[in-house]
């Protein structure tokens, strides 16, 4: 894990670089990690140039123009415990149009079982952790008697894992429930059911460091780590106008549609940025971009191991929007059993649709889907919401449409761990940042903030300004 000191684990020594006067950094990459970078330098006092590929900031995490409506991509939602996007939120001024649910509250229907009797809630009250889950989980519809002790008893011993056991990342989570006597029943009614949304990889194909990182913060550290929170406003009203404005605001020169094609380094210890039409020097360049695009642009040397980037496999997540001509769904979200439907939200408010009602499925795990004819999705997914959703079943459908991430996240497969880089290379003066980088957490917008803090710290510490204004969240994740 990177630290907010900007050292890294495995006690390398920073690289320390004379101070300039106006020193100058570049990050590349746009995304949450390099916004994030850019701010954290530049509120430090460091002159800072961001450069996007595409026409927005965002990265993965955008919307886009439809007719009258405003689409994201995607559903993003994040949870309290996401201190660094929290803060990052704070920090462009977007807090509120992204609140948190006062307690965490999830509808789970499973559409095997006869209407009137299908719906179960994942809830917690004021009570502290893990008796806080205790009262949801001994009233939980969807798992017997027995397997609801039987996930109480695992709960206990995934809160006793030490998240710095190397060995962990080696295992996958799914044997490891298993071997604490989870069904496969209570896999998919309460495991995955968690575990698909967060590390878009079923239980068998998961780190079990992952998944023991995103449950032992989410469920079992706070009472309220779990509370769930999601854009009230499409995510390019946050990720591309506000943060545009805090960047304006922060003195950073941002350029969109602008991709590096090099990096060079210089014998003055600088760094040549090449774009089209256009050379930057650099005291220190952030590399916040793809890991496959990081790798392509390193120098020689600069990792000890660079073909490590490209084996860290990705993982697609399909969005399917449905728009109804009425209300279909009286909650804003919910997420389903025995049927290919994952989680389902409302974003009719936040797509600015004035009449009916729009929802946006999110389907994690969707190799098999991913590529499949929107005739094909639309044949299988419409039925699928008439049995779970009643009042759909006389609805007109007034469009339907996908949205395909083919590599929305790095895939959190066991050994991943040993092939995440930190922020600091080899090479002095650059840096990486991305979800996909050593933040001990899977591919979240809370690790691409994390990821951006991380690398300016490191540039800041090698550039002899203070790290003061940084955000100290890092020891939070322990």
């Amino acid at each position: 894990m990177t630290h907010a000191n900007g050292t890294r684990d495995g006690g390398q020594v920073a690289d320390v670089t004379a101070l300039r006067p106006g020193a100058h950094a570049v990050v590349v990459g746009g995304g949450l990690a390099g916004v994030t970078s850019a701010l954290a330098l530049a509120d430090a006092g460091v002159r800072v140039t961001l450069l996007e590929g595409r026409p927005r900031l965002g990265g993965l995490a955008f919307s886009f123009r439809r007719g009258d409506l405003t689409v994201d991509n995607g559903q993003h939602v994040y949870l309290r415990c996401c201190t660094a996007y929290r803060w990052f939120l704070d920090r462009i001024g977007g807090s509120a149009l992204a609140p948190v649910q006062d307690r965490l509250d999830v509808p789970v229907l499973d559409v095997a079982r006869p209407e009137g009797r299908r719906l179960g809630r994942l809830r917690r009250d004021g009570l502290p952790v893990p008796l806080h889950l205790g009262r949801s989980l001994a009233t939980y519809p969807h798992l017997s008697l027995a397997e609801r002790a039987a996930v109480g008893r695992a709960a206990l011993a995934l809160k006793g894992l030490d998240l710095a056991d190397p060995a962990l990342d080696a295992q996958d989570f799914g044997s490891w429930l298993a071997a604490h006597g989870q069904s496969a029943r209570a896999v998919e009614a309460l495991w995955d059911l968690v575990g698909v949304a967060t590390l878009n990889a079923v239980a068998g194909d998961a780190s079990l460091g992952l998944a023991a990182m995103v449950f032992k913060t989410g469920l079992l550290s706070d009472p309220g780590a779990a509370d769930i929170g999601w854009a009230r406003v499409p995510l390019g009203e946050l990720h591309d106008r506000l943060a545009r404005r805090a960047l304006d605001a922060a003195g950073v020169r941002t350029e969109v549609r602008t991709r590096v094609t090099s990096l060079r380094a210089m014998e003055n210890g600088g760094w040549s940025v090449q774009v089209p039409d256009e050379t930057l020097d650099a005291d220190a360049v952030v590399l916040a971009v793809p890991q496959r695009e990081a790798h392509d642009l390193l120098p020689d040397g600069a990792l000890d191991a660079p073909e490590n980037l490209l084996e860290i496999g990705t993982a697609p997540i399909l969005n399917i929007h449905v728009i109804y001509d009425r209300k279909v769904l009286a909650t804003p979200f919910l997420t389903a059993l025995g049927t290919p439907v994952q989680w389902v939200f409302d974003r009719t408010e936040a797509s600015g649709l004035k009449e009916g009602q729009y929802l946006a499925l999110s389907q994690s795990t969707a190799q098999d889907e991913i590529d499949e004819p929107v005739a094909t999705l639309r044949g299988r997914y419409l039925p699928e919401l008439e049995r779970l959703l009643p009042r759909s079943r006389g609805a007109e459908v007034k469009d339907f449409f996908v949205t395909r991430e083919r590599t929305a996240t790095f895939a959190p497969a066991p050994g991943v761990g040993r092939l995440r880089p930190g922020a600091r290379t080899k090479a002095p003066g650059l840096y990486l940042a991305g979800a996909w980088t050593a933040t001990g957490w899977p591919a979240t917008m809370e690790s691409a903030v994390r990821s951006g803090v991380g690398a300016a710290g490191a540039a800041l510490g090698a550039l002899g300004r203070s790290r003061g204004l940084l955000p100290d969240f890092f020891e939070e994740a322990a």
